[in-house]
């Protein structure tokens, strides 16, 4: 479309076409778009036009879907952006679609629900700058590697440092140079959620905080870690829900892109 809208604009410029003329084709044009940019599954209605919204298209939320649903939906994805975002997948269904005849599996996330990049992601240069995926203790691992695939999918790189929980803080204090060159740090951690705090307080980088749902009774399935979270005395911190590595990694990525285009 951009192509076509630079065509027009150029004919309005030499005289060859009327402003009314070309308000009359543009109205066509964004209403051929928008008639092509939905696909109606049934079950499910896509949304082709998001990567040109949004900077990434539709990903796939996996849990509550049959292994069918999810393999008609990444298909249709594929056909057009060569590469799919699977998240919370069941077993059946992530080995229905690393069955996909010709689709390499780009990446995949084990854990209680399985995360799955599919296809052919954007590529990653030199110059961009890895977003640090910070993780607490190796039991968060699941959590991060969703973040991490989420950041993969939208072209972004990542660098991981695993098993660096207050627990031990020496183990994050040797690393701190390696978060200081970031323009956002996305830290994962359960139990009392206290990571992120402490990395908000060592850079100058925006930090989400990831929740997860490991810990003893007290921790009540996350909730004590996100309300730790968001009860930060860190400057900065901003905390997605428990255990949604997909939104801190989405949220990132975005960060990121702002940052790389405005340097």
């Amino acid at each position: 479309m951009a192509t076509e809208l630079l065509r027009l604009l150029a004919d309005v410029q030499r005289g060859q076409v009327t402003a009314e003329a070309a308000a009359e084709k543009l109205e066509r044009l964004v209403s051929e778009r928008h008639a092509g940019a939905a696909e109606a599954l049934g079950f499910a209605t896509i949304d082709h036009d998001r990567a040109a919204r949004c900077g990434s298209p539709e990903v796939i939320y996996g849990q509550g879907k049959t292994p069918d649903q999810v393999t008609q939906i990444a298909s249709s994805i594929l056909e057009r952006s060569g590469c799919v975002l699977a998240t919370r997948l069941s077993a059946e269904a992530a080995a229905a679609l690393e069955s996909l005849q010709g689709v390499p599996v780009a990446g995949r996330a084990h854990g209680e629900r399985i995360t799955l990049l599919l296809g052919t992601p954007p590529k990653v240069t030199e110059a961009d700058t890895p977003i640090p995926i910070v993780c607490a203790g190796t039991t968060d691992l699941p959590v991060a590697d969703e973040a991490a695939l989420t950041c993969a999918a939208m072209g972004q790189p990542t660098r991981r440092l695993n098993d660096v929980g207050v627990a031990g803080l020496h183990r994050i204090l040797a690393r701190v140079g390696e978060l200081r060159s970031a323009a956002v740090v996305v830290v994962v951690a359960g139990m009392e959620g206290a990571l992120p705090s402490v990395v908000a307080g060592l850079i100058d980088a925006p930090v989400i905080a990831v929740p997860t749902s490991v810990g003893y009774g007290a921790n009540f399935g996350g909730v004590a870690a996100l309300l730790g979270m968001l009860n930060s005395c860190g400057s900065g911190v901003t905390v997605v829900n428990i255990d949604n590595g997909f939104g801190a990694g989405f949220a990132a990525s975005k960060i990121n892109r702002r940052a790389e285009h405005v340097s």
